[in-house]
């Protein structure tokens, strides 16, 4: 037995007694004891350039080194733990972090937790156990299943969001944001035109009078100058602007569950996804973002970075940016009716987003939400002439239009959409004038039109759209063609190409142009006369960023007597979480569609009112009783990698420049900078990747970060699905009952009753969840890290077969008995030089798994892996100079074994930064190929040439050819066709 494997414990014996045999008792005792050693060494102890973040050896990082920073999406810790799914990507990073490293990287690789979540919230309403007891046990449950995965997380820089330094800097982001205005015409350190500036910049412009005071702000008088306005006043001009504002907004209310829902928490028919509550549209002051400013950036932007196409399509929707002009329809005086002539009162205007001006001649009616403001004061009778059916069977409007709305607030914004085509509406007794004729038209409310989007009404044009053509049809409109459809058209709305037609005024004239031109000529028309305006809209709205939770950020703010939000310093900050007798939000009749939101915090009222002294002296001030989104904490969490221990700035830098600045990595050739590689489910497409975008983009406008865009590559993983069995019930059984049975017709059953196979996510609900501790019990981690990244390409989803992991585990046993006797547990591998065939094979797989490695390939590079270590397998013994580079690949996806052999073969050092095989050129050319020998087509024989074989020796071998010579069966040859060196072909008499 050599010294090395006597340094190490004697398993137990195994079958045939082949104690050294490697077997799951073997991996769990060698993949524990490394996972020792690399802590105690600081193996993935990622360097700093500078400060207190060294290596293991105290240096920093060494100069000209690349750094590469790698990173997982956030998890959150369930108190489930893992199932074999959630590894994937983790799994992923970490085969990617170790190649990178042996490749001479400077990888930064670490994982933390965004740890506040609705689970921990409810399990605190069901238990009155804290949130912050329940979260940090799940924490160390999933800590320990990734550190016995063998991930090498630098484990100095994990954090949780919970942390009381971390939440101090999420809300001084918020401060950033809150303290922020977009100013459209300051240049970018990026050359581009718009950024965040302080919002004091701001204020100076009013005080200088280089800018005017906005109209239309509550508490403000119009046309007031900044120095006429008292204090109150002018904060909320300033409040008006921030990038962080509160504001009136619509909301889904469940009085039911006592706090307001998201669009994704509300089902298709309008109740809570959790409880079954009925929901209510309300207008509730919320905290919001005001993301819409970066719009054309977060869109633009996306062309600099490298993610996957339908990531970026996805976020290119959802911003939804729109060319066209808004238009202002003049309020006629109460009572004009439809005959009346186009005489207007100045006193209301309804402005109108539209993409299409140019068919303004065919705009017939309008259509306005029942939120809309102009619905605040309506008629008392209706005009003369108003059609039954407009009424609603109602005496007037004013009774028509309450009705309506109260309806209308029943309903979800969901709901309302899905409800667009059974055309509910009630004429408003109010008319507008059509700019660009004066023709008068009738507004009608319809809840299919939301406030929160565009101007909250539209112009409705039922020649050219088809939703409004049946709206039309329904409500006795007429319909006005502005453009011509094609000879045969039947009727209804023609939605295609054609000529302008009708859209002609004593000063403007579209007939004949094109769509496109016809606009620019409305458009500057509209500007002209002061009736309008070309505009630019998007789909994306102000994030709405309040929730009326307990587990959450605290917001930095307080009130004063006017109810104006205050800053509070930095000095303040965190602001933590108060105790609170009841984690619940207050409930309410699900049915008190009035009813209004009450905040757990707003429970103790020592924290809500709180005497502090800002700079005026002590006085009292109100505490906001809201908290953040939990997507907060995940909007900034790749920067405190960098610098975990830093509390006198954001981040230091010097290190967000290292890590993360332009060009820091060559491959960022957009300049764009930000993390190297990101790993996550599809599913944060939109919402976090875009709120991130979002954050990112205000710190960098405001000198805190140098990177243009946080994530320079995205990879979206896809997911592990798995089989479940239902009984004749229908109610699934444990999947891990059930055995293959072809006596009954679905073929399996569970203790003697026949069940029925069915196939979807993987879960606790399905009863067919597989945890890594399982996988750890019967095969080892690394055989469940090969298992997993072998069962295809890392993009698509791919199904859990339990039973197909052994052929991972036998990849990894004959690796060792390459290397390791079975019974006496002394080295095979031998000092003798490879043989010529047993190079070509390991400098083409050096080739060929640094390529795979490097595209993330990881598949296909263990399927190179297994094709060598076979031909090891046959050999009568094992060169040392085959098999170290073999150990040396396999270590990225099986690092535990990968080490133990290491260590035997004698090396002292971790592999984990030792150099990754490079290939010989030489041995990768060809010495010989394979010649195929034809006769009149058809393949008859082959031969094995040099690569430099006259033509002259290749038509002497075909001729005599044994396969060739059966094939002539004594027939003349007419000719012989030479392709050298690789076809020759005979053509018989």
């Amino acid at each position: 037995m050599t010294s090395q494997a006597a340094a190490h414990p004697v398993p137990d014996a195994g079958p045939n007694d082949v104690p050294f045999r490697y077997t799951a008792a073997l991996a769990d005792s060698l993949e524990r004891r490394w996972q020792d050693e690399w802590e105690r060494r600081g193996t993935f102890s990622a360097p700093n350039p500078s400060g207190p973040l060294t290596d293991a050896d105290g240096q920093h990082a060494a100069p000209g080194s690349t750094p590469y920073f790698v990173m997982d999406m956030f998890p959150y810790p369930s108190g489930a733990g893992l199932h074999i799914g959630h590894p994937l990507g983790y799994i992923a990073t970490d085969v990617v972090a170790r190649f990178r490293r042996m490749q001479g990287d400077n990888v930064l690789h670490a994982l933390g937790y965004d740890a506040f979540g609705l689970p921990a919230e409810q399990y605190a309403v069901q238990t009155g156990q804290h949130p912050r007891v329940t979260t940090k046990a799940n924490i160390e449950i999933m800590a320990r299943q990734l550190r016995r995965l063998g991930t090498g997380h630098d484990p100095r820089r994990t954090f949780a969001t919970i942390d009381a330094g971390y939440v101090r800097w999420t809300q001084w982001i918020f401060l950033q944001i809150f303290e922020s205005w977009y100013d459209i015409d300051a240049v970018r350190p990026d050359g581009g035109t718009g950024r965040a500036r302080p919002i004091s910049e701001l204020v100076d412009h009013y005080a200088a009078g280089t800018r005017q005071v906005p109209v239309g702000i509550a508490g403000v008088p119009g046309g007031a100058q900044w120095a006429d306005l008292d204090e109150a006043a002018r904060r909320r001009v300033v409040d008006s602007e921030r990038l962080a504002y509160m504001s009136e907004t619509p909301v889904n209310w469940c009085p039911g569950l006592g706090t307001v829902l998201a669009n994704e928490e509300v089902t298709s028919d309008g109740r809570s996804e959790r409880g079954n509550f009925p929901v209510f549209q309300r207008t509730l002051r919320q905290w919001k973002m005001r993301i819409t400013a970066y719009a054309d950036r977060l869109a633009d932007d996306l062309d600099l970075i490298d993610w996957p196409e339908k990531v970026v399509a996805m976020q290119r929707n959802w911003i939804g940016r729109s060319d066209g002009a808004t238009v202002r329809f003049p309020v006629l005086d109460d009572g004009v009716g439809a005959s009346s002539s186009a005489t207007t009162s100045a006193r209301r205007w309804v402005d109108v987003f539209t993409t299409r001006p140019d068919t303004l001649f065919g705009a017939t009616f309008m259509v306005v939400s029942p939120e809309h403001p102009l619905l605040d004061e309506v008629p008392t009778a209706w005009p003369a002439g108003t059609a039954e059916a407009w009424t609603g069977g109602y005496a007037d409007p004013v009774q028509a239009v309450a009705t309506y709305r109260r309806e209308a607030a029943a309903k979800t914004a969901v709901e309302r959409q899905a409800d667009a085509g059974r055309k509910t509406g009630v004429f408003t007794g109010v008319y507008a004038s059509n700019p660009v004729n004066g023709t008068p038209i009738p507004v009608f409310t319809a809840d299919y039109v939301l406030m929160g989007y565009g101007t909250g009404a539209i112009m409705a044009v039922p020649g050219g759209d088809t939703r409004d053509h049946a709206f039309a049809e329904a409500f006795g409109l007429p319909v006005v063609r502005t453009v011509a459809p094609p000879d045969g058209f039947e009727g209804g709305a023609w939605t295609g190409d054609g000529a302008i037609i009708g859209s002609t005024n004593d000063e403007v004239s579209l007939d004949g142009l094109s769509v496109g031109a016809a606009k620019g000529v409305i458009v500057a028309w509209l500007e002209g006369k002061g009736l309008g305006a070309g505009t630019v809209t998007y789909r994306l709205r102000d994030w709405l960023f309040s929730r009326q939770r307990y587990w959450g950020e605290p917001f930095p703010i307080v009130y004063d007597e006017h109810d104006l939000p205050i800053a509070l310093p930095d000095s303040a900050l965190p602001v933590e979480l108060p105790e609170v007798p009841d984690y619940s939000p207050r409930t309410f009749d699900p049915l008190d569609s009035q009813s209004s939101p009450e905040a757990p915090l707003g429970r103790n009222e020592d924290w809500v009112n709180v005497t502090l002294d800002l700079g005026d002296g002590p006085r009292t001030y109100r505490r906001d009783t809201n908290t953040m989104p939990n997507w907060a904490g995940s909007c900034w969490y790749y920067l405190h990698y960098l610098d975990p221990e830093h509390t006198a700035a954001i981040v230091d830098p010097e290190l967000e420049q290292y890590w993360m600045g332009p060009g820091h990595n060559p491959a960022d050739t957009h300049r764009s900078g930000g993390v190297d590689l990101y790993v996550g489910g599809v599913e944060h497409a939109v919402l976090h990747l875009l709120y991130a975008r979002f954050w990112h983009k205000v710190l960098y406008d405001l000198g805190h970060v140098t990177s243009v865009e946080p994530f320079r590559k995205l990879f979206n993983q896809g997911y592990i699905q798995a089989y479940a069995y239902t009984d004749a019930r229908g109610v699934h059984v444990e999947a891990s009952e059930v055995v293959e049975d072809p006596s009954v017709a679905s073929g399996f059953t569970r203790q003697g009753e026949e069940v029925f196979r069915e196939y979807g996510k993987m879960g606790k609900s399905l009863k067919n969840m597989v945890t890594p501790d399982d996988m750890y019990a019967e095969y080892g981690a690394d055989t469940l890290r090969v298992y997993e990244m072998a069962m295809g390409p890392l993009d698509l989803s791919r199904p859990w077969e339990t039973r197909a992991v052994v052929g991972a585990q036998r990849f990894l046993q004959r690796l060792w008995r390459n290397a390791i006797d079975e019974t006496t547990g002394a080295l095979r591998v031998v000092d003798g030089a490879p043989d010529a065939e047993t190079l070509r094979v390991l400098h083409r797989t050096i080739a060929d798994v640094t390529a795979d490695y490097d595209a993330m390939r990881i598949n296909t590079a263990i399927a190179k892996l297994i094709v060598l270590n076979n031909h090891l397998t046959s050999l009568a013994a094992v060169p040392r100079e085959a098999v170290e580079p073999l150990i040396l690949m396999t270590a990225p996806v099986a690092p535990h074994l990968a080490e133990e052999l290491w260590e035997r073969l004698g090396h002292t050092v971790s592999l984990a930064r030792e150099p990754f095989p490079v290939a010989d050129p030489v041995q990768l050319i060809e010495d010989t190929v394979t010649c195929i020998f034809q006769v009149q087509g058809k393949v008859r024989g082959r031969a094995d040439v040099s690569q430099d074989v006259t033509e002259d020796a290749l038509r002497g071998l075909a001729l005599a050819d044994p396969g060739v010579q059966r094939a002539l069966a004594g027939r003349d040859v007419t000719k012989v066709i030479v392709r050298a060196p690789r076809l020759v072909n005979v053509v018989p008499a």
